[in-house]
């Protein structure tokens, strides 16, 4: 017969059922505390994307000056575009930058993104969404400027990918409100 301590430590380590074959459904301090950073890293990266459409669009100044702004006529991708790629996709950008249809979908891309990042909902589509978008900057300039290959855009596509498989939007967020909708659990790809 196994003695109580023995039980206790391996419970609390999340290793084995209490006594009594029932599962353990309490959360050990470690759990919740990675609950918490990984909603709070959730919502940095979404106010990452939030705040480059918010600069992109208002001309705020940090990144994008007033006159360059988008609602005063000013194109989101055509000075990166068109000026900032390097290596062997740089026709391909070169190509789009400035078109009408580039500058709607990434600001609608950067917009929709961080709100959901921010929100905890769509996580699978967000992280399909922004890992797209942040291998798309990455092969904008290749090679990065401080590695031979990676850069931050394929460390945060890679946590884009995380944050939706552990559910990081059900904590601080509105993730287990949304998986709760009816045309959410129709199309699980929604969560």
């Amino acid at each position: 017969m196994e003695t109580m301590a023995a039980t206790i430590e391996r419970t609390t380590a999340g290793t084995a059922a209490p006594a009594g074959g029932t599962t353990r459904t309490t959360e050990t301090t470690r759990e919740r505390a990675t609950r918490y950073v990984l909603a709070g890293i959730r919502i940095a990266l979404g106010w990452t994307f939030l705040w480059a459409f918010l600069d992109k669009m208002f001309g705020l100044g940090h990144g994008t000056a007033a006159k360059d702004a988008w609602i005063n006529g000013g194109s989101p991708t055509k000075g990166f575009l068109a000026f900032g790629t390097a290596g062997p996709f740089k026709g391909f950008y070169t190509g789009i930058a400035g078109a009408a249809w580039a500058d709607w979908l990434f600001m609608a891309g950067l917009a929709a993104i961080g709100v959901a990042l921010l929100l905890g909902i769509g996580m699978r589509i967000a992280a399909v969404a922004g890992g797209l978008l942040l291998v798309m900057m990455w092969t904008a300039v290749l090679p990065p400027a401080n590695n031979p290959f990676m850069d931050d855009h394929l460390i945060y596509a890679a946590v884009l990918v995380v944050l939706a498989l552990v559910g990081a939007g059900d904590t601080l967020g509105l993730g287990r409100t949304w998986k709760r909708l009816p045309l959410v659990q129709q199309y699980a790809w929604l969560r």
